[in-house]
């Protein structure tokens, strides 16, 4: 254990004579790479010696191919070399140039504004605007002027003229996010300046003509929403003359390797920390995890794993409770549900100070901080 914990990429093989199926379990789980019982085997020492030694070596050559793999398979900021994500990234080539408006569908997490913002970059439009308006996160009251705009007196508070979105992405492109919580109330107004491209500000007998791209983005089923009179049949067809669906993670795992290496790299940097990547226990732990939130999810888990080592590999228990054991972890009952910034620093310090024994010398040297900084840390309680 201790030898895991002060270098996780570190091989450990257990030699025992007294073996039974539960030390042997307990070792794998532990971070030993074998067992083996005496009396020892040489040609089988020297055979499993062997393969870890071959690993290490692939390990190496892919490491060193990193930055050329990330190159070779990254699209305007999205990495993917399954068939699936290269289907995406070629209907994006061939859309960009001439859509009016698209729509991109998939889960919570796939990377949707990513492609919108692709579609607008690689667009005759790329130098103008690049708008995102989070339907969802609009009052039902505030759609119509948030969208559309407003003039001086159409409501109380409306002390001057106002443009909406659709003004201010003049000449660029506009991202309706999560399209399928736009009011039906608001629907004909949006299929109008759609359609026609104009819009008609709050309190204004007046069109205004505009020229917007429009990128619809959703993870409902539009076409369920349609049966269910939830969504106007017009509307969806207009958004829908191209639609981009984005798949899961879990349906392009070919793309975790390069995704891990992207996120590992990103947060080393951010960090400013050496951290290279992850270890093999930690790499079959993410491989098994079915990531319901798809490759944002798996940006936050290397974030915070990212945080948490204080050695060059990501291992097992640097990665988030949830993601090792399938289950969150348990929160202490004294637990606040929001914990700031200082909680977390401050935890961060007391877990690193018990891994490397009490040594607050070594700790500070670990966190990046002066011995005044980390006693301040630990004598700080929490709020």
């Amino acid at each position: 254990e201790r030898i895991v914990d002060y270098d996780p990429a570190t091989d450990v093989i257990l030699m025992t004579a007294y073996y039974s199926t539960e030390s042997a379990v307990e070792a794998i789980q532990k971070g030993a790479c074998d067992y083996l019982n005496k009396p020892l085997s040489i040609e089988r020492l020297q055979e499993r010696v062997g393969r870890l030694v071959a690993d290490a070596r692939t390990r190496q050559k892919a490491d060193a191919l990193d930055g050329e793999l990330l190159a070779a398979h990254c699209f305007q900021g999205m990495i993917g070399r399954s068939p699936l994500m290269h289907e995406v990234f070629a209907r994006v080539r061939r859309i960009a140039p001439h859509f009016r408006t698209a729509l991109i569908t998939g889960q919570t997490g796939t990377g949707k504004e990513l492609v919108a913002r692709a579609l607008h970059d690689l667009s005759p439009v790329a130098k103008g605007p690049f708008l995102v308006c989070n339907c969802a996160a609009i009052a039902e009251s505030l759609v119509e002027s948030e969208l559309f705009g407003y003039v001086r007196g159409a409501f109380t508070g409306a002390n001057q003229d106002t443009m909406g979105v659709f003004e201010h992405a003049q000449g660029g492109t506009l991202l309706l996010d999560e399209i399928g919580e736009m009011p039906l109330s608001i629907q004909a107004k949006l299929l109008r300046a759609v359609q026609q491209q104009e819009v008609q500000r709050l309190g204004s007998p007046i069109a205004r003509k505009v020229n917007v791209r429009i990128v619809a983005a959703t993870n409902r089923n539009l076409r369920s929403s349609v049966t269910a009179k939830e969504f106007r049949e017009d509307l969806f067809y207009r958004l829908s003359m191209v639609e981009i669906k984005l798949p899961s993670l879990a349906e392009r795992k070919e793309d975790l390797p390069l995704l891990l290496r992207h996120f590992v790299k990103h947060f080393a940097g951010q960090y400013g920390k050496p951290v290279a990547g992850l270890t093999s226990r930690a790499e079959m732990v993410l491989n098994r995890h079915p990531w319901p939130g798809n490759v944002r999810e798996l940006e936050n888990v290397i974030g915070y794993a990212a945080m948490m080592t204080h050695t060059s590999k990501i291992d097992v228990h640097d990665l988030p409770e949830l993601v090792v054991s399938g289950k969150p972890a348990a929160a202490p009952e004294d637990a606040h549900p929001m914990v700031c910034i200082e909680e977390i620093q401050r935890l961060h310090a007391r877990r690193v100070l018990e891994r490397v024994g009490g040594d607050k010398v070594m700790a500070a040297q670990i966190l990046r901080v002066s011995r005044a900084t980390l006693y301040r840390l630990l004598a700080e309680k929490a709020g």
